[in-house]
C-alpha cells in the first residue's frame, strides 16, 4: 500500500529533490545557487509535498518582506498534476506565512497559464496589474494580490 503524501517545510537537505522537481515542472527555472538560497534563508518559506515511494511531488515557496509574502514558486510534478497537490502546498504556505505575520500575499503568473490562474482564483487572488514582456519568452506577467485572513484556514 502506498503511503499518503506529507506536507512539510523544506530546508537545504531537500536541495537535490527541488532541483529535480524544478527541472520537471518549471523547466529549470532556478539554478542550484538560487535553490540553495531559497532553502536556507530564514526569511523564505518553502513547503513541499512528498511521498515515500515517489519523492517530492509539489512545492510552494515565498519570501517574507515585512507583512507581505512574495510567492516565488508553485509547482507540481507533471506526473502528479490535477490531484490537488499544488493547492495543498499553497494552502500550507499561506497558513505559515500568516502565522509569521503576513497579511498580504503576491505573485506573478504568466497571462496564458490558465490552470495556475484558476488555482489562484480559488484562494481569492485578484489581478492588480501587468508586467509587459516579463518572461524570457516575451509573455506578460499578471501581478496577483491576496489579503490573508482567518478564513484561509478553510481552503
Amino acid at each position: 500500500m502506498r503511503s499518503r503524501p506529507v506536507v512539510s517545510e523544506l530546508d537545504v537537505t531537500w536541495l537535490e529533490a527541488c532541483l529535480v522537481l524544478d527541472d520537471r515542472a518549471l523547466h529549470g527555472l532556478w539554478t542550484r545557487e538560487q535553490w540553495s538560497r531559497e532553502l536556507s534563508d530564514p526569511r523564505r518559506l518553502c513547503i513541499g509535498l512528498h511521498q515515500d515511494s515517489v519523492g517530492l511531488i509539489a512545492i510552494a515557496c515565498g519570501w517574507l518582506v515585512v507583512d507581505e509574502l512574495h510567492i516565488t514558486a508553485v509547482a507540481a510534478d507533471p506526473d502528479h498534476r490535477r490531484q490537488g497537490h499544488a493547492k495543498s502546498v499553497l494552502t500550507a504556505l499561506l497558513q505559515r506565512a500568516r502565522q509569521r505575520g503576513a497579511s498580504h500575499a503576491t505573485l506573478d503568473v504568466a497571462t496564458g497559464n490558465n490552470s495556475a490562474l484558476a488555482l489562484y482564483r480559488q484562494f481569492g487572488f485578484r489581478t492588480a496589474g501587468c508586467r509587459k514582456g516579463y518572461y524570457k519568452d516575451g509573455r506578460d506577467a499578471l501581478i496577483q494580490w491576496l489579503r490573508l485572513n482567518p478564513a484561509l484556514e478553510n481552503n
